[in-house]
Order: structure tokens, then C-alpha cells, then sequence
């Protein structure tokens, strides 16, 4: 991978974390003060609403490191090795929970009228979107076992190789 990808990446990355501990810190305080202030119907689901979207965002910026340390290995020269699978395996775990996340919110919002049906259920189609990004991080893991594999092979025949020459 070329030197600009990886750090155009890099820059989206920062980009994104720092956007998401905006969120977090600045828009979820506001969140929180105006939903004190809010109908009956809403103060039920004041701490579900902003638990569970601190614990999505949280997921997500766990998912961002690990494809950071996976960069960090592509620009080394490392990524096939036993160690990208555990960040891959973070990634699938950040993923599953994000959207785990996103459909507890869609629960949390479904009783009541403080929300549209029609919000809970493109609440609920993130939910399936962001599950869908996990299964596919999880075949795209499946495709490094087997580059992992290949270049093993390609070692040990290398190996040979010398060897008889």
C-alpha cells in the first residue's frame, strides 16, 4: 500500500476519533441537560438514550485504534502475522457491540410516543448496517488467514529453495 493511502487514512482516522470525542464530551452534555428539562415521556429513556449511544461511539473508537495498529503493520510490513488477527478480532468485537448499541437504543426508544416509529425502525436498520460491516470485516479476516497461509508456504518453499542451491 502506498505511502499517501496509508496516510490519508491516518488523517481520516484522527478525523473521525476526534469528531467522536466531540460527541461524546460536548453534544452528549447538551444532549443530557435538554432531555432534563423534557416531557415524562422522555425522561424514561434519558440514561438508556445516552448510555447506550457513549457505549456505540465507544465501540467505533475502539474499532479506529485497531485499524490504526493494522496501518502501523501494513507500512511495516507485517500485516500477515499472528498479530493482525487479534486487532481484526477487536474490529469484529467493536463492530458487534456498536451495533448491539445502536439496536438497545432502538429498544429503549420504541415504548411510548417520544419517538416516531418510523426512527426507530432506521434506528433499527443502522443497527443491521453496522452488523452487516462486522460480517464483513469477519470475511475479510477469513481472506487474511489465507493470505497468512500463502505467504508461510511461499516462506518455507523459499527456504527449500536456497537450500538447494
Amino acid at each position: 500500500m502506498r505511502h499517501l493511502t496509508v496516510l490519508a487514512l491516518r488523517i481520516v482516522l484522527c478525523l473521525m476519533f476526534a469528531g467522536s470525542v466531540f460527541i461524546q464530551v460536548v453534544m452528549l452534555s447538551l444532549l443530557r441537560l435538554d432531555l432534563d428539562t423534557a416531557d415524562p415521556d422522555v425522561a424514561l429513556i434519558r440514561t438508556p438514550l445516552v448510555v447506550l449511544t457513549v457505549l456505540g461511539i465507544l465501540a467505533l473508537q475502539v474499532a479506529a485504534i485497531c485499524v490504526w495498529g493494522l496501518l502501523t503493520m501494513v507500512r511495516r510490513g507485517t500485516v500477515f502475522s499472528s498479530d493482525a488477527f487479534r486487532l481484526v478480532d477487536i474490529v469484529i468485537g467493536a463492530f458487534a457491540a456498536a451495533s448491539l448499541s445502536t439496536f438497545g437504543l432502538g429498544v429503549a426508544l420504541a415504548p411510548g410516543e417520544a419517538v416516531a416509529p418510523g426512527v426507530v425502525l432506521l434506528i433499527g436498520g443502522v443497527a443491521v448496517m453496522i452488523a452487516a460491516v462486522a460480517l464483513v470485516v469477519l470475511v475479510l479476516r477469513a481472506l487474511l488467514v489465507q493470505a497468512v497461509r500463502t505467504d508461510t508456504e511461499a516462506r518455507h518453499l523459499r527456504t527449500e529453495l536456497d537450500e538447494v542451491i
